[in-house]
Formats: structure tokens, sequence, C-alpha cells
């Protein structure tokens, strides 16, 4: 087996955050008990910060906090956003279809719609860029009663999924569409969604898009529908990084692209699904963060992610 193979992920690495048995919570985790052991593995779950790296992310956010992006420049990453994303794909269009493996360990519900009993399914991938969630369903596909749908609001990144040789029009449909949009997508009734994909989708979101999204999602979904979801934690080494005239408000920055990403807490998360979404709202059946501390053995470097997770049914 190679090295790649062996730090290949076998389990979920995301930890209820309202888990009340911590062991259960993280079984089948490489957890760092030891921290001598650092450099030994590429990855650990669930690694808490020291007291370094605590004093380092306050100063990294007090220094966004007083060096934000100009009020006088900050219209254009509002008015132009999808141009942002269109330039994004339009360099990157080669580099982006990859097997998700962890998305087969984290959301094994949408690989169960392709099994050939599975009946009826319908599946959208909001956001679906180079379609890193429709292939894999339709390479794996078996189901003969299984559509998926795939949307995102740069032009050029559906133009790269209908491009792909991959792409399947009697299994699957693509096209243009904003989640914040105050119209449903003409290509999808109503009601009748099994799973809705959110993958780094709301974090491109202003925080004053989230309702009008989470509305959308409500209605596209039949009851009893999933919507599964991963997005960017509070802290996370993205977040850290930005240098100065990258923050918008808080927790929302622009790369150097022109993109936006925000960057979420579990209690935001709880709140837009429970609180904020359309009642009677969501059932939650996960809520989750995925902690990984990254590794460069070679040039001995630790690197801090923080991921968000969760799965929403509709009541």
């Amino acid at each position: 087996m190679t090295t790649r193979e062996e730090e290949k992920k076998q389990g979920s690495s995301a930890l209820e955050v309202n888990a009340t048995n911590e062991d259960e919570a993280k079984f089948g985790s490489r957890l760092l008990n030891n921290s001598d052991s650092v450099f030994d593995h590429n990855a650990w779950d669930h690694v808490e910060w020291d007291e370094a790296h605590e004093k380092y992310a306050q100063s990294q956010l007090e220094r966004h906090q007083n060096s934000p992006v100009p009020k006088e420049e900050q219209d254009q990453y509002f008015e132009q956003a999808p141009e942002f994303w269109n330039k994004f794909y339009e360099k990157n269009e080669n580099r982006f279809f990859k097997d998700r493996n962890w998305l087969r360990l984290e959301f094994p519900e949408l690989f169960e719609t392709t099994l050939p009993e599975a009946g009826s399914k319908r599946i959208f991938e909001v956001g679906c860029g180079a379609g890193n969630t429709l292939f894999p369903l339709l390479q794996q596909n078996q189901n003969p009663d299984l559509f998926l749908y795939a949307a995102d609001f740069s032009s050029t990144a559906v133009q790269v999924v209908k491009n792909s040789d991959l792409y399947d029009t009697t299994k699957a449909k693509a096209f243009v569409w904003d989640l914040s949009s105050s119209e449903l997508p003409e290509e999808i009734e109503a009601g009748s969604l099994d799973i809705i994909v959110l993958i780094f989708v709301f974090s491109a979101l202003a925080p004053e898009q989230w309702n009008q999204a989470l509305s959308n999602i409500h209605k596209l979904l039949k009851p009893g529908g999933l919507v599964v979801f991963r997005d960017y934690g509070r802290h996370d080494l993205a977040q850290l990084r930005f240098k100065e005239r990258r923050l918008l408000s808080d927790n929302f920055y622009i790369r150097g692209d022109g993109t936006r990403v925000y960057f979420f807490t579990s209690e935001e998360i709880e709140t837009m699904f429970k609180t904020n979404a359309p009642q009677p709202g969501f059932e939650i059946e996960q809520n989750a963060v995925d902690r990984r501390l990254i590794v460069n053995r070679g040039k001995k470097l630790k690197m801090y992610r923080v991921w968000l997770q969760g799965k929403f049914k509709k009541l």
C-alpha cells in the first residue's frame, strides 16, 4: 500500500457538535494522543488548537478588522459576483473534476440513490462548479429512475459541466441559476426533490442572501427531503491566511480572484435551518464540525482546518 493510500480517509472525521459520548463520536478517527507524534502522519482528526495557534488566530483577525476592503471598492464584489466566478472557471477549467472520496464517507445517502432498486429519486447539486458531486453519482449510477440536476450562477461553470464527456442529458440537466434568486428554477418543479447538495455554496453568498436561499431550498424539497451541507468553519486556515484589504464584513472576505467566502459557526448553521428557514423548517439530523490538523512532514508545518457539516430534513 502506498503512503497516499495509507493516508486516505477510511471513515467520517466530522464530530457531532452535541455528541454525548466523545469516544463513540470519534470512533474510526486518527487521534493525536502524543504531540511528539504529530509528524508521523499527514493529517489528524479533532485536534484542538494549542495556545500559540490561539494567539496567532486572534492577531490575524485583529489585522483583518483594522484593514478591511475600502468602502468605495466593495460594491463590485456584490454587483459582479457571477463575473468573478466566470473568470475563476475560465482560468481553472481543466483543474477541477476529482473523485471526492470523502463524499462517499460523509454523505452515503447520495450514493444509496444510485442502487438498482432505489426507485424514483431526484437530486439537485446547487453551486455545482465543475460537477464534483454530479459526476461521481453519474459514474456509479445503476438506478434507471435517478435524475440529477446541477446549477451554478457561473455560466462558465455550467458550460464546463456540459462539455464533459461524463455529462449525460438522459440522466442529468445542468443550467444557470442563482440560489439567492427570488424565483425558483423553471427546470425543477417545487416540492419534487429528494436531496439538495450544498457543498461550499452558502459561503459564497452574502449574509443578507441566506434567508432567500433557505426559502428556495425549502420550496424545492419534498416533505422529508434532505439537505446535505458542508462549508468553511470559523477560523479555518483559509480565513486566517487572508492579508489586509480582504475583509468585506465580519467573517466575510474576498479572495485574490474576487470571489467571496464566509466562515461559519455551528450555531449560525443551526439557527439558519431551525429558526430562519420557512416554518416548520428542518429537523437537524447532523450538525457537525470536522477539525483536522494537516501537516507538511518535509517542512515541519502544521495547518489547522475547520469545516462544518450538516444534514437537514424538511419537516
